[in-house]
């Protein structure tokens, strides 16, 4: 009993420390325009390539957001979706709760608890808690959107942003460097200016992302790509922008 009472207090300790690493605060936030976002999309899973098409469903007003990503393919259907919702604070996006589901994974939801102040999530075995910025790993892109939005000036090559951001069953820190700035060749909307983050690696088994930003689009996402440690992929290209 003693022994799993000192690995418990460990285990705390450890999320505590690890907790306390990022930074905390509050910047200047201006949140793009409510949109549809249509995406071509390709990747693969467990070896097998995906194609398709995906959407992503961005809603802001009156001190709330929501955010909804879907994908699917010819083959399997729907092969991903998310869901974050919540307020716009002091330090840009709030979550309130994260749903994802992913083909072949059980849907999991995590809950930021604002009034406890803590970060939980499904299977109760961790928590973190809530100081101020955090994100999940959907609305985090949107943060830096509304952050290079409202400071476009600051967001130069070689910057580094850092967030702690929340997923299915754990959370950590991820510091977005700016890769600097480069021309899309997209079939849809023609050359598009994009601003290329890329997610600092911090180990071997870490999700590699990479976002290109749009500022002639009111810095909507127009290219996301995940690749994990197994080899899988998912990437997304914007097609089309419907304003509501």
């Amino acid at each position: 009993m003693r022994r799993t009472l000192m690995t418990t207090v460990l285990a705390l300790a450890a999320v505590s420390a690890h907790a306390a690493t990022y930074p905390v605060a509050k910047r200047a936030t201006s949140m793009p325009p409510s949109a549809e976002l249509s995406y071509s999309v390709k990747g693969s899973n467990h070896g097998i390539p995906l194609m398709g098409t995906g959407t992503i469903s961005w809603r802001q007003a009156e001190g709330k957001y929501s955010l909804l990503t879907e994908a699917r393919s010819g083959l399997f259907g729907k092969v991903l979706e998310h869901r974050s919702e919540g307020t716009l604070d002091e330090y840009g996006l709030a979550p309130a709760t994260y749903y994802e589901k992913r083909i072949r994974k059980d849907p999991t939801t995590t809950r930021f608890d604002r009034n406890a102040h803590r970060i939980q999530f499904e299977d109760g075995k961790v928590s973190y808690a809530i100081r101020g910025g955090e994100q999940d790993r959907s609305s985090v892109t949107w943060q830096l959107a509304a952050l290079a939005r409202a400071t476009p000036d600051k967001f130069t090559p070689g910057s580094e942003w850092s967030f702690f951001v929340a997923g299915r069953r754990d959370g950590d820190v991820w510091t977005f460097r700016v890769v600097g700035n480069e021309t899309m060749d997209s079939a849809a909307l023609g050359d598009l200016k994009v601003l290329h983050f890329s997610r600092k690696p911090v180990g071997s088994h870490e999700q590699q992302v990479d976002l290109w930003l749009a500022p002639g689009l009111d810095w909507y996402p127009a290219r996301i790509r995940f690749k994990e440690e197994n080899g899988d992929s998912f990437e997304q290209v914007l097609e089309k922008v419907n304003r509501k």
